[in-house]
């Protein structure tokens, strides 16, 4: 009887192990399954497949040539071929982009690299540069085949041009004054208040040289037979050998995006760098694509511009040490045109 009763003991300190070790199991399958399920959220970790999902990214640009490199990109992301889901807007003012990057709602955006380093200065280092995408879009036209070869070469005409207390004019004091031109006393400088009303200059004197940004220089060689592109302003730059660039334009990110999806960052920039080169290789087709998305108004003119745009994908120490050359100009020149004061390190993304 003794016997019986030590074997049926036996037998329940076995089952009741068992049941424990079950208990175990189920906890450890339900705990993998749970870490499992939170790592297929939208914050694009992954799948059920194992595979990472898509991240979306909201990336506004403003129109014209800072845009242009984009559209490439823009149209592919339309199809779905991205690396991951850009959606794109196209907005005509920068205060528009200051307002939704203010908001969180632009992700990346496409603004000149002045305002990019105000935004860095009032939204505390809210922003990062990622690349520059634009070099200078300023050229000099003349009328009737007049010859000039220099900055030097224009002292004692009239000059019409755009962009007074800003960067179009800190730009052009600048390679005057480097060029051995007093721009207050050689020259006579007249200002319009937007672009589009340097296309009449002419109309009413045939021998003022203009100064004009892209797509309008192109614009006003289109409308007046014998008028040409007789000096790049960009070119004009580098001839000055400074150790900087004229760098106009840029690509930016909001901080707590690239912090939060850092890997999304990287593929955008992969994919960008690839609109660019799209874009410069097939000035046609991307001339097409920036009518359609509203970036210029005109295919046409649109194609023609591009090559004097100088859309370009700049990263890393090349970005940081032209740029900080260009914006010390614009800084010498008005403080208050790139924040108050020069932007430190955390203002350049590097990956």
């Amino acid at each position: 009887m003794k016997k019986l009763i030590a074997i049926f003991l036996v037998a329940v300190m076995v089952l009741t192990f068992a049941a424990c070790g079950s208990e175990q199991n189920e906890g450890t399958e339900t705990k993998e399954d749970t870490t499992q399920e939170n790592s297929t959220g939208e914050s694009g970790e992954e799948s059920e497949t194992g595979a990472r999902e898509k991240t979306d990214v909201n990336v506004y640009v403003i129109t014209g040539p800072t845009g242009i490199g984009a559209v490439q990109m823009w149209d592919k992301a339309e199809n779905g071929e991205g690396l991951e889901n850009y959606h794109f807007t196209a907005v005509t003012s920068p205060n528009e982009v200051v307002s939704h990057i203010s908001k969180g709602e632009a992700d990346i955006a496409a603004i000149a690299t002045n305002l990019a380093a105000k935004l860095y200065q009032v939204t505390s280092q809210g922003i990062q540069i990622l690349a520059v995408n634009t070099l200078g879009v300023l050229n000099v036209l003349t009328y009737q085949g007049e010859q000039v070869s220099s900055l030097s070469d224009l002292k004692g005409r009239t000059v019409v041009t755009t962009g007074q207390g800003a960067n179009p004019e800190f730009i052009i004091r600048h390679l005057m004054t480097q060029s051995g031109v007093d721009p207050d006393q050689d020259l006579t400088i007249e200002y319009k208040a937007e672009g589009t009303e340097l296309v009449t200059v002419w109309a009413n004197n045939p021998e003022a040289v203009i100064i004009a940004p892209q797509p309008v220089a192109t614009s006003i060689t289109k409308k007046y037979e014998g008028s040409a592109i007789v000096l790049d302003l960009t070119n004009v730059w580098d001839d000055l050998n400074s150790g900087s660039a004229l760098m106009m334009g840029c690509i930016v990110v909001r901080t707590a995006f690239l912090n939060e999806h850092p890997e999304a960052v990287e593929n955008f920039l992969k994919d960008y760098q690839a609109s660019v080169k799209s874009t410069n290789d097939d000035p046609a087709g991307t001339g097409e694509l920036c009518a359609k998305y509203g970036i210029v108004g005109q295919a046409p003119i649109a194609t023609a511009a591009i090559p004097n745009c100088h859309i370009v994908y700049v990263t890393g120490d090349e970005m940081k040490n032209d740029l900080n050359g260009y914006l010390n100009v614009l800084f010498e020149a008005d403080p208050s045109s790139i924040g108050g004061s020069m932007p430190d390190d955390g203002f350049y993304y590097a990956s």
